[in-house]
């Protein structure tokens, strides 16, 4: 692996052809290892098929996204995508196997999966399988429990990071319809991060600066036995009725059930709780969230009185000034948990590639006329807001 690694270095430094492998803007632990062990796998292997530069999508998690025909998708539910990687080493080529990749696959498998804990059930067969094949092949590697408490100590590591740095280590954005809510991901006891100093202020202005109209904050951390806990905080200032629809909805869900208990709160504006059901993830939190957020949107599009034609009117107003804004919000919305995957391109060196022609042009004026559209359809609904 460390011959590879320097090898690619100085492809890179020699500007010679390369073939790129690439897991999502996060960087997560699982992304990252998935795709420099899966690299190593392919430069390895001297598959006839990569002579034909043939893309492939390996995922561990249903993709919504079309890809081009050219390009093969591989998709499994299993708990880590790493565990498909080392099914792909071991079947196609266990030669090249070594024990620092085993340790890097084995370590992401464990992390992903939460140690394997059948409490938490993130671990599939096919996870399980594949960590007790590469424990047999290199009986040298660490404990389990060793290697996780490791990782999981650096993963929840947030010492020194100011409270603005903690909401958007882990962040996604739920936008509809002008309406804007912040959901993050906090690794600390909700009771700890409640008792941060000029939190509120702290809240007010993270929402204030990335124009969020709400944040849902769910907070994870292990107990001393090594068993989840999870909370969840919700904060609004202004508007109230959407801080007691959010409430209102995480209260009363039923699929998921979160099974929530109020904890006491110091202050009007955030209502804090503790989630019963420890196995609903952030991730299965925000179907739940978006529609709820799409209901709200949708009932504030016509306000008792106001004439059917305006509400029509500012509906239009505001479905353009959302895709606007979405265009703007993409990159809040990647994170480490469910970031959502672009196109695979095909290779550049294939006729008819789309980058066979180079990049897209991108004039000043462009970029001015899209400001521009963007200023029309805000300034649009906003001269709709005061009729």
């Amino acid at each position: 692996m460390e011959d590879y690694l320097q090898g690619c270095r100085a492809a890179l430094q020699e500007s010679r052809p390369l073939h790129v492998v690439l897991g999502n803007e996060a960087c997560d632990l699982d992304s990252m290892v998935s795709a420099l062990t899966l690299a190593f796998y392919l430069a390895k292997a001297n598959d006839a098929a990569l002579e034909e530069a043939v893309a492939e999508v390996l995922d561990h998690r249903p993709i919504e996204h079309k890809h081009c025909p050219p390009c093969q998708v591989s998709v499994e539910l299993v708990g880590s995508c790493t565990t498909l990687v080392a099914e792909r080493i071991l079947q196609g080529a266990p030669e090249i196997l070594d024990r620092t990749i085993a340790e890097l696959l084995h370590g992401t498998i464990l992390l992903d999966c939460v140690n394997m804990d059948r409490k938490i059930g993130k671990a599939t067969p096919k996870d399980s399988q594949y960590v007790e094949r590469l424990e047999a092949l290199f009986p040298d590697l660490p404990r389990r429990d060793d290697i996780f408490d490791s990782l999981q100590k650096a993963k929840f590591d947030v010492s020194g990071l100011t409270t603005e740095q903690m909401l958007r280590k882990d962040l996604k954005t739920i936008y509809r319809q002008g309406t804007k809510v912040a959901v993050s991901a906090i690794y600390m006891d909700l009771e700890a991060f409640l008792q941060r100093p000029n939190l509120l202020a702290d809240l007010q202005a993270f929402c204030c600066t990335h124009s969020y109209d709400a944040l849902v904050a769910m907070t994870i951390f292990f107990s001393t036995h090594n068993e989840p806990v999870r909370q969840l905080a919700v904060y609004c200032a202004c508007p109230v009725a959407l801080r007691m629809m959010l409430c209102d909805v995480l209260e009363r869900s039923q699929s998921p059930p979160l099974k929530l208990t109020p904890l006491p709160s110091t202050h009007p504006d955030l209502q804090a709780y503790l989630q019963g059901n420890t196995q609903v993830s952030r991730k299965k939190l925000l179907p739940l969230l978006q529609e709820a957020l799409s209901a709200y949107s949708d009932s504030m599009q016509t306000p008792p009185g106001q004439p059917e034609t305006e509400g029509v009117a500012r509906e239009q107003a505001d479905k353009e000034s959302d895709r606007a804004g979405n265009s703007l919000i993409t990159g809040l919305s990647q994170d480490e948990e469910d970031p959502p995957l672009p196109p695979t391109p095909m290779n550049s060196l294939v006729d008819e590639c789309p980058l066979d022609q180079g990049l897209p042009k991108l004039s000043a004026e462009a970029v001015f006329e899209k400001c521009s559209q963007i200023s029309l359809s805000q300034s649009a609904t906003a001269s709709l807001s005061k009729k």
